[in-house]
Order: C-alpha cells, then sequence, then structure tokens
C-alpha cells in the first residue's frame, strides 16, 4: 500500500472540504483506514483493483497534525500536517517564474520564513518511466525558508502570502506548471478528440509523429536536447556582449535555434503529455481552486482558445470532483518583440479569457495589462500579479471583498450619440477613472467600413461613462480599446487597487482567425 506522492510530512489539506487521501496499493489488501487523530477524524478507503481511495469529513483549520494511514500491522504517519487552503498554481513560464527571479526576490526569500506558506512542486518530467518515479519519490512538501523557496512560484507565492494573512491560516500551493506549454498539453486527447476546433492540436502532433517508434521518437528528441544545450551556451556567451542582439543576427553566430524541438512521447510540449505526467499524478487532492497563468503558447491559435480553456476547466472540475472548484485567470499583460509586427493575436487571447470569465461559474479574471514589459516575455515583478490574484479571490471566491473594489473596470455597453459620438459605458470603476498624461490613448473607432483610426477626443464622464470622437470616423459603428499586442496603459480605476481597464472591441470581425494565423 502506497499513498500518492503529493502526500507527505508538511502537506496542507483542503479545510472545509470532503479531504481525498488516495494512493495505490497490490490488490490484496482487506482494509485501509486514514485518520486525523487531533480532529477526530477517520474514514475507510475504497478499494478498487490497484487504487485505493478514501474521503475524509470536512475539518477546520489546524496547524499541526497528523495523517495517519493504516493497513493491516503497517502504519505510516505523516506529522507536521496542516489544515488550511489549497491552491494549484498551473500554467506556463510566467507561472513557473522563480522566486528567486524575481524583482523583489532576495527580500520575499530573506523574510519568507514568517509566512504561513508552504508548497509542493510537482515533478517536472516529460514523460513517465524510472526518472520519473525517482522524481516522485523525492517530492515532498515544502515550509517556506530562504533555501526551500528559491523556486517557488513567485506568483504563487505573492497569492499565498497575502490570502494567509487575510485568512489566518496555512496556504498550501501546489505548483504544477512548465515553460512554453500550451493549454492543450495539460488535458487528457479526449478532450482535443471530441472538439472539432481544438482536434488540429492532436491532428498535427500524430501527423508529425507517423511512422516513428518510441525509440526514435526518445533518441530524436534526446538528440535535440544535447543540440539546444550547446547552442545556449554559445547564445548566452553572445548576449553577453550584446544584449540587445536582432534574433536574427543571434542565430547567424550561434546557429538555428530548435526549439521546441521534434514532437513526441518526451518532448514537453506535446499536446496532453502533462496532463499525464503531471496534472493526473496530483489529482484528484483536494484544493480550493486553480490559479493559471497561460495563453502566450497558443498565441497561433487565438481563435480556438476560448474552446480549448472553457474544455479544460470543465475536464479539471470532473477530474476533481468539483463541479465548483474556482479557475482564476491572469489576463495576458502587454507584450511584443521589439523584432515583430503588431499581430494582435494577444488581443484575441485577452478577449478569450474574458470571456471564459463572463461564461464560466466560477471564475477570476486578474487583469494584468500594466503588467507587461516591452521585448521581454518573462516581466520580473510579479508581486502585482498576485495581489490581482488575490483580489479575485476575496470577491470571487471567498466574498469578502465587493467586486467593485477587486475586478477591473470593463466594458458593459455602447451607444452613438448625435451621430457623430461613442458612448461607451463600464463596469467595476471604483472610485472613477485616473490616469497619467497618456491615460486616455489606447480607443479606436470605426465606421461601417471596419477600418479603425485613433480617436482624437476622448471624455470621462462621471466616472463611468466615456465619450469619444475620431475626426476621420464621422459616423461610428464600433470601438475598441488597447486591441494591440503592446502599448502603454494609462487608464486605471481610481479606488484603492488602482486597476486597469480591460482591453474589448465591440465589433465581431473576423469570425475566425484564420488570416491572422497566416500571417504566423
Amino acid at each position: 500500500m502506497k499513498t500518492a506522492p503529493i502526500f507527505s510530512d508538511n502537506m496542507v489539506l483542503q479545510r472545509h472540504s470532503n479531504i481525498r487521501i488516495f494512493g495505490t496499493c497490490s490488490g490484496s489488501e482487506r482494509r485501509i483506514t486514514v485518520s486525523i487523530p487531533e480532529l477526530h477524524a477517520s474514514a475507510e478507503a475504497v478499494i478498487s483493483g490497484n487504487r485505493w481511495e478514501a474521503i475524509l469529513p470536512a475539518l477546520p483549520e489546524c496547524d499541526d497534525c497528523s495523517l495517519v494511514i493504516t493497513c493491516g500491522a503497517i502504519q505510516k504517519v505523516f506529522s507536521n500536517v496542516a489544515v488550511g487552503e489549497v491552491w494549484l498554481a498551473g500554467g506556463q513560464s510566467n507561472m513557473e517564474y522563480e522566486i528567486r527571479n524575481d524583482k523583489n526576490g532576495a527580500a520575499e526569500l530573506k523574510n519568507c520564513s514568517r509566512e504561513n506558506v508552504r508548497y509542493y512542486y510537482t515533478p517536472k518530467c516529460s514523460m513517465l518511466g524510472d526518472e520519473h518515479s525517482a522524481a516522485e519519490a523525492a517530492s515532498r512538501w515544502e515550509t517556506a525558508s530562504e533555501t526551500n523557496s528559491v523556486a517557488w512560484s513567485a506568483v504563487g507565492w505573492y497569492f499565498a502570502k497575502e490570502l494567509s494573512r487575510k485568512l489566518g491560516c496555512i496556504v498550501g500551493i501546489i505548483g504544477c506548471n512548465w515553460g512554453g506549454t500550451s493549454a492543450s498539453a495539460w488535458v487528457p486527447r479526449e478532450v482535443l478528440e471530441n472538439n472539432a476546433k481544438l482536434r488540429p492540436y492532436i491532428d498535427d502532433y500524430d501527423k508529425a509523429i507517423t511512422g516513428k517508434t518510441d525509440e526514435q521518437m526518445i533518441s530524436d528528441y534526446d538528440e535535440y536536447t544535447a543540440y539546444q544545450d550547446e547552442w545556449h551556451k554559445r547564445a548566452n556567451a553572445i548576449w553577453a556582449e550584446d544584449p540587445d542582439i536582432p534574433w536574427a543576427d543571434l542565430q547567424a553566430k550561434a546557429g538555428e535555434n530548435r526549439y521546441p524541438g521534434p514532437m513526441g512521447i518526451k518532448n514537453p510540449m506535446r499536446p496532453c503529455g502533462l496532463y499525464e505526467t503531471m496534472v493526473s499524478r496530483v489529482c484528484p487532492y483536494t484544493i480550493k481552486g486553480v490559479l493559471w497563468y497561460q495563453g502566450e503558447s497558443d498565441d497561433n491559435r487565438p481563435g480556438t482558445y476560448y474552446d480549448l480553456m472553457s474544455d479544460l476547466i470543465h475536464c479539471w472540475r470532473d477530474k476533481w470532483h468539483n463541479d465548483e472548484m474556482a479557475f482564476l485567470i491572469v489576463q495576458l499583460p502587454m507584450f511584443r518583440y521589439r523584432e515583430d509586427p503588431d499581430f494582435k493575436h494577444w488581443a484575441y487571447i485577452r478577449e478569450a479569457q474574458m470571456k471564459l470569465f463572463r461564461t464560466i461559474k466560477n471564475t477570476g479574471l486578474a487583469v494584468a495589462l500594466d503588467c507587461g514589459e516591452f521585448n521581454n516575455i518573462h516581466p520580473v515583478d510579479k508581486s502585482v500579479v498576485g495581489h490581482r490574484l488575490y483580489l479575485q479571490a476575496m470577491s470571487e471566491v471567498y466574498m469578502l471583498m465587493d467586486r467593485s473594489e477587486t475586478t477591473a473596470p470593463m466594458f458593459e455597453s455602447f451607444e452613438v450619440r448625435h451621430g457623430d459620438t461613442m458612448i461607451v459605458y463600464l463596469q467595476n470603476p471604483s472610485g472613477g477613472l485616473s490616469g497619467g498624461d497618456d491615460h486616455l490613448e489606447g480607443f479606436e473607432l470605426a465606421g461601417a467600413d471596419g477600418v479603425y483610426y485613433p480617436a482624437d477626443s476622448v471624455e470621462i464622464i462621471g466616472g463611468s461613462q466615456i465619450n469619444i470622437r475620431c475626426s476621420q470616423v464621422k459616423h461610428p459603428v464600433n470601438v475598441r480599446f488597447k486591441w494591440t499586442n503592446y502599448a502603454s496603459v494609462g487608464l486605471f480605476s481610481a479606488g484603492t487597487h488602482g486597476i486597469p481597464v480591460a482591453p474589448f472591441r465591440t465589433d465581431d470581425f473576423p469570425k475566425d482567425t484564420s488570416t491572422l494565423i497566416n500571417q504566423l
């Protein structure tokens, strides 16, 4: 009898919810019991084949207790167990971004042992096997310290620290993220197969591996990894001398960058791979919800991102046996590489993220438009993102704050008045609107021809109404705001938390993004 690797000393169990304890067995076991003696809680496991699962009753918070697993004469005792709040930090590199690399990371690490935050890092292995088993065996929950916390998610850390202080209980974060990944890597195959819009993700992969054996795919990826390691050594030396070298010039000197490598069973970027090796290994560990920072790597298919994420959310809720499980999403910030045109594909991803918030229950949207950096896809200050996720948790999950305080000013409706004036009405403008010299930039108007021009007159009325005119558009039909990959951000709510106005558009063209994808 074994417990799943995520159960260890120092673990955090979710308070006020039924707690699932699970693992594997030989199948010959007759009885497995689970208990938390200090809280007088116990349950008997259901054994099915080589898997067992017990469900403990909902429990109050507790800072130090033990979890006891008994199977015949065998007893496993986990110590320093806490009952508090548990969140999973999922996504790609900006969620993976470590505390030690954060702008304020050194100061955070120096003082982190004072905080009631714990962390479990889901082992990052691209395929199941001996390496994966060894990594899981070595994995464990960690308490916060200057040495333990260096590789924790910075976003997850800032969120958990603030949440713990507010709720007065220990908060546990399950890091389950991998840089560069599409959301398609985090769902099982049937999710992609059963939605016609998502089939291209799996069809492209199947086409890429046609005729290849497992051994060949592994060999090809190992060869790629060795090549990339040497490429990075050369590239880093070049970057050290010339940090602003154009990408084409860098490759001319260092050689071709072959990322993301050949598709196959060892490539972590493959569809469904990280669901198998990471998500399914921690699911259904009882959690309050998911923090999700991802979307950058799906910008080549922005027209299907809503379907992909909608299906991911519903799938994860099903696998976790929790239709109410919270899902808090970071809306992508401003970003563009110096050499890239403004494809506006990140604008479509942000729109899909907004639609998820508006259409799927128990979701939140942390608008982070102002948290990006030009030419740097990894902004170095994650504190604001963590804080905005915390604010969403306060209003959307714990009901301790009003949405008007925690949520970005968002588009509500529009009308055209006097023929030439577009009037936009906003929701959630806590304290009205404010900003710097450029705070009225980013509004554009289009007439019946669908061609947008920058507004040359923008007036804020009463804190939630914006009047917009453009001399080149005599009869406006549609309006959009910050519909771009990168621009300065200057218009914020004037309330305590100063959240930027969320980007929006009133048109619905193009209805698909095939022309956009072809540009990429």
